[in-house]
Protein backbone atom coordinates (compact mmCIF):
# COMPACT_ATOMS: atom_id res chain seq x y z
CA UNK A 1 0.00 0.00 0.00
CA UNK A 2 1.83 3.68 -0.72
CA UNK A 3 0.25 7.16 0.47
CA UNK A 4 -0.15 9.73 -1.57
CA UNK A 5 3.72 10.69 -1.10
CA UNK A 6 4.25 8.11 -3.02
CA UNK A 7 6.07 5.58 0.21
CA UNK A 8 4.73 2.73 1.79
CA UNK A 9 1.57 3.49 4.39
CA UNK A 10 2.11 2.07 8.13
CA UNK A 11 0.64 -1.32 8.91
CA UNK A 12 -0.59 -1.76 12.15
CA UNK A 13 0.88 -0.55 15.22
CA UNK A 14 3.64 1.54 13.03
CA UNK A 15 3.49 5.15 13.67
CA UNK A 16 3.92 7.72 10.71
CA UNK A 17 5.20 10.50 12.78
CA UNK A 18 2.42 12.63 11.71
CA UNK A 19 1.42 14.22 15.29
CA UNK A 20 3.23 15.53 18.04
CA UNK A 21 2.78 11.97 20.41
CA UNK A 22 2.42 14.04 23.94
CA UNK A 23 -0.27 16.36 22.45
CA UNK A 24 -2.09 13.13 20.53
CA UNK A 25 -2.17 11.50 23.82
CA UNK A 26 -3.27 14.13 26.25
CA UNK A 27 -7.32 13.48 25.69
CA UNK A 28 -9.01 11.64 27.88
CA UNK A 29 -11.80 11.10 25.51
CA UNK A 30 -14.13 13.04 28.37
CA UNK A 31 -16.20 14.48 26.31
CA UNK A 32 -16.55 17.68 27.80
CA UNK A 33 -15.90 19.31 23.90
CA UNK A 34 -18.77 18.06 22.53
CA UNK A 35 -21.60 20.52 23.23
CA UNK A 36 -18.96 23.21 22.45
CA UNK A 37 -18.17 22.19 18.98
CA UNK A 38 -20.23 23.80 15.87
CA UNK A 39 -19.81 20.75 13.49
CA UNK A 40 -21.00 18.93 16.37
CA UNK A 41 -23.90 21.17 16.78
CA UNK A 42 -24.87 20.23 13.32
CA UNK A 43 -24.72 17.05 12.58
CA UNK A 44 -24.64 14.96 16.25
CA UNK A 45 -22.14 12.82 14.36
CA UNK A 46 -19.00 12.00 17.16
CA UNK A 47 -16.55 11.33 14.31
CA UNK A 48 -17.79 15.09 13.75
CA UNK A 49 -16.66 16.33 17.21
CA UNK A 50 -13.18 17.04 18.37
CA UNK A 51 -13.23 13.91 20.41
CA UNK A 52 -14.26 12.07 17.00
CA UNK A 53 -11.85 13.71 15.16
CA UNK A 54 -8.97 13.13 17.90
CA UNK A 55 -10.13 8.92 17.66
CA UNK A 56 -9.66 9.35 14.17
CA UNK A 57 -6.55 11.05 13.89
CA UNK A 58 -4.97 8.40 16.30
CA UNK A 59 -6.11 5.36 13.70
CA UNK A 60 -3.81 7.11 10.95
CA UNK A 61 -1.25 7.74 13.06
CA UNK A 62 -1.31 3.93 14.41
CA UNK A 63 -2.02 3.18 10.69
CA UNK A 64 -5.54 1.93 11.50
CA UNK A 65 -6.75 3.93 8.88
CA UNK A 66 -5.50 4.70 5.08
CA UNK A 67 -4.01 7.74 4.57
CA UNK A 68 -6.77 8.41 1.79
CA UNK A 69 -9.72 7.34 3.59
CA UNK A 70 -12.79 9.16 3.09
CA UNK A 71 -13.91 9.90 6.44
CA UNK A 72 -10.55 11.46 7.29
CA UNK A 73 -10.61 13.97 4.25
CA UNK A 74 -13.97 14.75 5.16
CA UNK A 75 -13.49 15.87 8.71
CA UNK A 76 -9.78 17.37 8.64
CA UNK A 77 -12.14 19.86 6.62
CA UNK A 78 -15.39 19.85 8.01
CA UNK A 79 -13.45 21.13 10.96
CA UNK A 80 -13.90 25.02 10.89
CA UNK A 81 -10.77 25.22 13.12
CA UNK A 82 -12.75 27.33 15.74
CA UNK A 83 -10.49 26.29 18.85
CA UNK A 84 -13.70 26.55 21.14
CA UNK A 85 -13.21 22.92 22.29
CA UNK A 86 -9.99 24.12 24.12
CA UNK A 87 -11.52 26.59 26.45
CA UNK A 88 -13.61 23.21 28.04
CA UNK A 89 -11.48 20.86 28.13
CA UNK A 90 -9.93 19.74 31.31
CA UNK A 91 -6.92 18.31 30.18
CA UNK A 92 -5.42 21.09 28.15
CA UNK A 93 -5.53 19.17 24.97
CA UNK A 94 -3.74 21.78 22.14
CA UNK A 95 -6.29 20.80 19.30
CA UNK A 96 -5.29 23.71 16.75
CA UNK A 97 -2.26 22.33 16.98
CA UNK A 98 -3.48 18.84 16.12
CA UNK A 99 -5.67 20.26 13.30
CA UNK A 100 -2.45 22.10 11.53
CA UNK A 101 -0.60 18.77 12.14
CA UNK A 102 -3.26 17.00 10.43
CA UNK A 103 -3.83 19.73 8.02
CA UNK A 104 0.02 19.42 7.04
CA UNK A 105 0.07 15.70 6.15
CA UNK A 106 -4.05 15.46 4.79
CA UNK A 107 -3.62 18.56 2.16
CA UNK A 108 -0.39 18.34 1.41
CA UNK A 109 0.96 18.73 -2.26
CA UNK A 110 -2.10 17.64 -4.75
CA UNK A 111 -4.74 17.09 -1.93
CA UNK A 112 -4.41 20.77 -0.66
CA UNK A 113 -7.98 22.14 -1.85
CA UNK A 114 -7.09 24.55 -5.12
CA UNK A 115 -8.72 27.66 -3.44
CA UNK A 116 -6.49 27.51 -0.81
CA UNK A 117 -3.15 26.59 -3.09
CA UNK A 118 -4.50 30.27 -5.02
CA UNK A 119 -5.15 32.15 -1.60
CA UNK A 120 -1.78 30.60 -0.09
CA UNK A 121 0.20 31.48 -3.58
CA UNK A 122 -1.03 35.54 -3.34
CA UNK A 123 -0.32 36.09 0.17
CA UNK A 124 3.27 34.60 -0.14
CA UNK A 125 3.72 37.45 -2.66
CA UNK A 126 4.66 40.70 -0.65
CA UNK A 127 4.56 42.87 -3.94
CA UNK A 128 1.06 41.90 -4.88
CA UNK A 129 -0.23 42.81 -1.27
CA UNK A 130 1.15 45.81 -1.98
CA UNK A 131 -0.10 46.69 -5.21
CA UNK A 132 -3.19 46.07 -3.02
CA UNK A 133 -2.56 48.94 -1.26
CA UNK A 134 -2.15 51.79 -4.79
CA UNK A 135 -5.45 50.75 -5.62
CA UNK A 136 -7.27 50.53 -2.14
CA UNK A 137 -5.46 53.64 0.00
CA UNK A 138 -4.91 51.42 3.08
CA UNK A 139 -2.89 53.01 6.37
CA UNK A 140 0.67 54.57 5.03
CA UNK A 141 3.20 55.57 6.99
CA UNK A 142 3.11 58.15 9.89
CA UNK A 143 -0.10 60.10 9.78
CA UNK A 144 0.60 63.98 9.10
CA UNK A 145 -2.60 64.93 11.15
CA UNK A 146 -4.53 62.37 13.22
CA UNK A 147 -8.46 63.04 14.15
CA UNK A 148 -8.72 63.25 18.13
CA UNK A 149 -9.93 59.80 18.96
CA UNK A 150 -9.20 59.85 22.86
CA UNK A 151 -10.49 62.20 25.65
CA UNK A 152 -8.00 64.69 26.53
CA UNK A 153 -5.25 63.58 29.25
CA UNK A 154 -3.14 65.48 31.54
CA UNK A 155 -0.29 67.73 30.05
CA UNK A 156 2.17 65.46 30.37
CA UNK A 157 5.87 66.23 32.16
CA UNK A 158 9.07 64.46 31.24
CA UNK A 159 8.79 60.60 30.44
CA UNK A 160 10.92 57.76 29.01
CA UNK A 161 10.86 57.06 24.87
CA UNK A 162 8.03 55.08 24.21
CA UNK A 163 8.72 51.35 22.32
CA UNK A 164 8.18 51.24 18.58
CA UNK A 165 4.57 50.60 17.00
CA UNK A 166 3.66 49.18 14.39
CA UNK A 167 0.41 48.85 12.60
CA UNK A 168 0.23 45.24 10.30
CA UNK A 169 -1.38 45.37 7.67
CA UNK A 170 -3.88 42.71 7.14
CA UNK A 171 -3.98 40.35 3.85
CA UNK A 172 -7.54 40.46 3.04
CA UNK A 173 -7.93 43.66 5.08
CA UNK A 174 -5.73 45.84 2.76
CA UNK A 175 -7.52 44.88 -0.34
CA UNK A 176 -11.00 44.87 1.00
CA UNK A 177 -11.19 46.64 3.69
CA UNK A 178 -8.58 49.58 3.63
CA UNK A 179 -10.71 52.01 5.52
CA UNK A 180 -9.96 49.76 8.78
CA UNK A 181 -6.42 50.82 8.73
CA UNK A 182 -7.07 53.98 8.45
CA UNK A 183 -9.34 53.89 11.03
CA UNK A 184 -6.90 52.12 13.28
CA UNK A 185 -4.46 54.76 12.67
CA UNK A 186 -6.18 57.61 13.68
CA UNK A 187 -7.39 55.49 16.84
CA UNK A 188 -3.72 54.90 17.25
CA UNK A 189 -1.27 57.95 15.82
CA UNK A 190 1.86 57.32 17.93
CA UNK A 191 1.61 53.66 15.42
CA UNK A 192 4.06 53.91 12.10
CA UNK A 193 3.36 51.53 9.16
CA UNK A 194 6.09 49.89 7.69
CA UNK A 195 6.34 49.26 4.09
CA UNK A 196 7.02 46.09 2.34
CA UNK A 197 4.90 43.91 4.54
CA UNK A 198 4.04 40.41 4.22
CA UNK A 199 1.54 37.63 5.23
CA UNK A 200 1.52 36.69 8.91
CA UNK A 201 1.24 32.96 7.95
CA UNK A 202 -2.03 32.40 9.65
CA UNK A 203 -3.46 31.30 5.86
CA UNK A 204 -0.97 29.00 5.32
CA UNK A 205 -0.60 27.79 9.36
CA UNK A 206 -4.69 26.64 8.31
CA UNK A 207 -4.04 24.98 5.64
CA UNK A 208 -1.87 22.75 5.40
CA UNK A 209 1.28 24.31 5.73
CA UNK A 210 2.46 25.35 8.84
CA UNK A 211 5.98 25.16 8.45
CA UNK A 212 5.85 28.28 5.65
CA UNK A 213 3.36 29.56 8.12
CA UNK A 214 5.57 30.01 10.98
CA UNK A 215 8.47 31.24 8.56
CA UNK A 216 6.19 34.39 7.60
CA UNK A 217 5.54 34.81 10.91
CA UNK A 218 9.01 35.23 12.14
CA UNK A 219 10.11 37.12 8.66
CA UNK A 220 6.88 39.92 9.16
CA UNK A 221 8.29 40.07 13.01
CA UNK A 222 11.82 41.27 11.94
CA UNK A 223 10.02 43.71 9.55
CA UNK A 224 7.89 45.42 12.04
CA UNK A 225 9.36 46.88 15.34
CA UNK A 226 8.63 46.82 18.75
CA UNK A 227 4.95 46.14 19.54
CA UNK A 228 3.15 44.74 16.40
CA UNK A 229 -1.11 45.89 16.50
CA UNK A 230 -3.43 44.20 14.38
CA UNK A 231 -6.88 44.57 13.75
CA UNK A 232 -7.46 40.88 12.51
CA UNK A 233 -8.18 38.40 15.63
CA UNK A 234 -6.77 36.01 13.34
CA UNK A 235 -3.38 37.06 12.87
CA UNK A 236 -2.89 38.43 16.38
CA UNK A 237 -3.29 34.88 17.65
CA UNK A 238 -1.04 33.23 14.89
CA UNK A 239 1.57 35.92 15.49
CA UNK A 240 1.62 35.65 19.02
CA UNK A 241 1.87 31.72 19.04
CA UNK A 242 5.27 32.34 16.90
CA UNK A 243 6.47 35.74 18.70
CA UNK A 244 5.64 35.64 21.81
CA UNK A 245 2.35 37.33 23.35
CA UNK A 246 4.27 40.35 24.99
CA UNK A 247 5.17 41.74 21.19
CA UNK A 248 1.66 41.18 19.88
CA UNK A 249 -1.36 42.94 20.16
CA UNK A 250 -5.22 42.63 18.83
CA UNK A 251 -6.86 46.49 18.59
CA UNK A 252 -8.84 46.26 21.38
CA UNK A 253 -6.34 44.50 23.52
CA UNK A 254 -3.85 47.55 22.71
CA UNK A 255 -5.96 50.41 23.20
CA UNK A 256 -7.05 49.05 26.50
CA UNK A 257 -3.40 48.60 27.45
CA UNK A 258 -2.72 52.04 26.99
CA UNK A 259 -6.17 53.08 28.98
CA UNK A 260 -7.82 54.58 25.51
CA UNK A 261 -10.78 56.39 26.28
CA UNK A 262 -13.40 56.72 23.36
CA UNK A 263 -14.86 59.99 22.44
CA UNK A 264 -17.92 60.84 20.88
CA UNK A 265 -20.88 58.31 20.02
CA UNK A 266 -22.61 55.94 17.53
CA UNK A 267 -26.26 56.80 16.36
CA UNK A 268 -29.07 55.99 14.35
CA UNK A 269 -32.03 58.85 13.64
CA UNK A 270 -31.26 61.16 16.82
CA UNK A 271 -30.89 57.86 19.55
CA UNK A 272 -27.32 56.08 20.64
CA UNK A 273 -27.08 52.73 18.41
CA UNK A 274 -27.58 49.17 19.48
CA UNK A 275 -24.34 47.41 18.64
CA UNK A 276 -23.57 44.00 19.11
CA UNK A 277 -20.03 42.02 18.65
CA UNK A 278 -19.52 39.02 16.90
CA UNK A 279 -16.23 37.59 18.40
CA UNK A 280 -12.98 36.37 16.75
CA UNK A 281 -12.66 32.98 17.77
CA UNK A 282 -8.82 32.49 17.69
CA UNK A 283 -8.67 36.09 19.84
CA UNK A 284 -10.72 34.35 22.21
CA UNK A 285 -10.63 31.16 22.10
CA UNK A 286 -6.24 31.46 21.53
CA UNK A 287 -5.43 34.23 23.59
CA UNK A 288 -8.83 34.73 26.24
CA UNK A 289 -9.70 38.39 25.04
CA UNK A 290 -13.16 38.84 25.18
CA UNK A 291 -13.74 41.91 27.74
CA UNK A 292 -11.85 45.10 25.92
CA UNK A 293 -13.89 44.79 22.57
CA UNK A 294 -16.91 44.88 24.50
CA UNK A 295 -16.08 47.61 26.76
CA UNK A 296 -14.90 49.79 23.37
CA UNK A 297 -18.36 49.28 21.94
CA UNK A 298 -20.14 49.91 25.55
CA UNK A 299 -18.28 53.12 25.46
CA UNK A 300 -19.97 54.62 22.21
CA UNK A 301 -23.15 52.46 21.94
CA UNK A 302 -25.78 50.75 23.81
CA UNK A 303 -24.08 47.35 23.89
CA UNK A 304 -25.95 44.27 22.80
CA UNK A 305 -24.58 40.72 23.88
CA UNK A 306 -25.92 37.99 21.43
CA UNK A 307 -26.94 34.66 22.03
CA UNK A 308 -23.91 32.59 20.65
CA UNK A 309 -21.53 35.96 20.50
CA UNK A 310 -18.28 33.55 21.51
CA UNK A 311 -18.98 31.03 18.63
CA UNK A 312 -17.95 30.89 15.40
CA UNK A 313 -19.74 32.59 12.63
CA UNK A 314 -18.64 29.73 9.91
CA UNK A 315 -16.06 32.45 7.98
CA UNK A 316 -12.84 30.66 9.58
CA UNK A 317 -10.38 31.73 7.40
CA UNK A 318 -11.03 29.64 3.87
CA UNK A 319 -13.97 27.59 5.61
CA UNK A 320 -16.46 29.82 3.79
CA UNK A 321 -15.31 29.09 0.48
CA UNK A 322 -14.16 25.77 0.33
CA UNK A 323 -17.64 25.00 2.23
CA UNK A 324 -20.14 27.54 1.60
CA UNK A 325 -22.85 25.61 2.48
CA UNK A 326 -21.86 24.58 5.73
CA UNK A 327 -20.61 28.12 6.78
CA UNK A 328 -23.81 29.26 5.88
CA UNK A 329 -25.34 26.53 8.65
CA UNK A 330 -23.41 28.07 10.75
CA UNK A 331 -24.14 31.54 10.53
CA UNK A 332 -27.95 31.18 10.31
CA UNK A 333 -28.73 30.99 13.81
CA UNK A 334 -26.65 34.16 14.54
CA UNK A 335 -28.47 36.23 11.63
CA UNK A 336 -31.35 34.80 14.01
CA UNK A 337 -30.18 36.27 16.76
CA UNK A 338 -29.41 39.74 15.42
CA UNK A 339 -32.89 39.85 13.90
CA UNK A 340 -34.45 38.74 17.22
CA UNK A 341 -32.08 41.45 18.95
CA UNK A 342 -33.02 44.42 16.68
CA UNK A 343 -29.62 45.71 16.75
CA UNK A 344 -28.02 48.72 14.54
CA UNK A 345 -24.15 47.35 14.06
CA UNK A 346 -22.71 43.93 14.56
CA UNK A 347 -19.26 44.45 15.22
CA UNK A 348 -16.23 42.07 13.99
CA UNK A 349 -12.64 42.07 14.83
CA UNK A 350 -11.89 39.99 11.94
CA UNK A 351 -11.73 40.98 8.42
CA UNK A 352 -12.85 36.96 7.40
CA UNK A 353 -15.82 37.48 10.18
CA UNK A 354 -16.44 41.13 9.12
CA UNK A 355 -16.90 39.44 5.49
CA UNK A 356 -19.30 36.53 6.43
CA UNK A 357 -21.47 38.92 8.50
CA UNK A 358 -21.85 41.52 5.70
CA UNK A 359 -23.06 39.33 3.17
CA UNK A 360 -24.93 36.91 5.70
CA UNK A 361 -26.67 40.49 6.14
CA UNK A 362 -27.17 41.36 2.73
CA UNK A 363 -28.60 38.27 1.94
CA UNK A 364 -31.31 38.28 3.99
CA UNK A 365 -32.10 41.92 3.91
CA UNK A 366 -31.46 43.01 6.96
CA UNK A 367 -31.48 46.61 8.42
CA UNK A 368 -28.27 45.78 11.00
CA UNK A 369 -24.91 47.05 9.38
CA UNK A 370 -21.35 44.75 10.14
CA UNK A 371 -18.51 47.20 10.56
CA UNK A 372 -15.42 46.30 12.39
CA UNK A 373 -14.47 47.82 15.60
CA UNK A 374 -12.40 50.58 14.28
CA UNK A 375 -14.59 51.82 12.28
CA UNK A 376 -16.79 51.98 14.69
CA UNK A 377 -14.58 54.25 17.28
CA UNK A 378 -13.67 56.27 14.51
CA UNK A 379 -17.32 56.75 13.71
CA UNK A 380 -17.94 57.87 17.06
CA UNK A 381 -15.08 60.37 17.23
CA UNK A 382 -15.88 61.87 14.22
CA UNK A 383 -19.49 62.79 15.79
CA UNK A 384 -17.39 64.43 19.04
CA UNK A 385 -17.81 68.49 18.29
CA UNK A 386 -13.73 68.49 19.16
CA UNK A 387 -12.45 66.40 16.67
CA UNK A 388 -10.83 67.57 13.71
CA UNK A 389 -12.78 67.00 10.78
CA UNK A 390 -11.80 63.45 9.02
CA UNK A 391 -9.00 63.87 6.43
Amino acid sequence: MTDHHGGSSPGPGQRPGIFDKELLERCISCGFCLPACPTYALTGEETSSPRGRITLMRALEAGDLAPDDTTLAEESSFCLGCRACETVCPAGVEYGQLLEQWRDHQWSGPDRPWIARVLMALTARPGLLRLQGLVRRHARGPARAAARTTAPADAPGDRPAEPPVSLMLGCVERGLYPKVSRAARQLCPEATVPGGQGCCGALHAHNGDSATGAELARALGERLPGTIVTTAGGCAAHLAHHLGEDRVRELSQYLDDKGHRPVGQVTVNGRRARAALQDSCHLRNGMGVTRPPRELIAAVADYVELPGAGTCCGAAGTYALLRPDDSRKVLDPKLDAVDEADVDYVVAVNPGCLRQLQQGLRRRGSRAKAIHLAELLALAARSDPGAPARP
